[in-house]
């Protein structure tokens, strides 16, 4: 039997929708800025490419005040707790017609696999990115330091191993949304805030 529960607040779905939309055009518009086509120009990819990034570090600024003041930074503290059940769920289970593991709940929206995932976006791939893009930023200061050319070569290098990171997190985040009850449905609670759980 199945009900209808009420998961995502209107804040997260607003503020996974902006970060979705965001981080898309950074990847396309960082793309660009390396010679892969050819849309803006190159000039122009660039601004755009730090407008963006700044309006996604606003909105992170914003939406970890809201975690913290709410209390929904819990839902990402890490367990290894069932995460092997998850694992092999994913790989096998699915495939099976297996029962979910994982039972979600309004206090309980991330499965172990999940929660682990979003600790390596925000422990690892998030930092990566914003400080080597904020060193990229303001590379001219390196050469006021007397590096020279060194050090943007190698946090350039390390601002593309996390634009790659952070896409390969996205084409497996789209998968996964395909994974509930219906290949629909995962999309559906993100958008509306009520998820259909059995």
């Amino acid at each position: 039997m199945a009900e209808h529960i009420y998961i995502f607040k209107r804040f997260e779905r607003f503020w996974h929708w902006s970060q979705a939309t965001l981080i898309i055009f950074l990847l396309f518009s960082g793309l660009e800025i390396h010679g892969w086509y050819s849309y803006f120009g190159f000039e122009k990819a660039v601004e755009y490419h730090t407008i963006a990034a700044w309006i996604l570090v606003g909105l992170w600024c914003f939406a970890i005040f809201w975690h913290l003041t709410t209390g929904e930074w819990k839902q990402y503290i890490p367990s290894t707790k069932n995460v092997m059940a998850m694992a092999n769920y994913y790989l096998f289970g699915i495939f099976r017609n297996a029962p979910h593991p994982h039972r979600q709940t309004a206090l309980t929206k991330h499965n172990p696999l999940q929660k682990l995932a979003y600790l390596f976006i925000l422990a690892i791939v998030g930092p990566l990115i914003w400080t080597t893009g904020w060193l990229m930023l303001f590379s001219d200061v390196w050469a006021d330091w007397g590096l020279g050319g060194l050090v943007p070569a190698w946090v350039a290098f390390g601002h593309v191993v996390g634009a790659y990171l952070m896409l390969l997190f996205l084409i497996v985040h789209v998968y996964l949304t395909t994974t509930g009850a219906t290949p629909l449905a995962h999309i559906k609670a993100m958008i509306t805030g009520w998820e259909k759980v059995h």
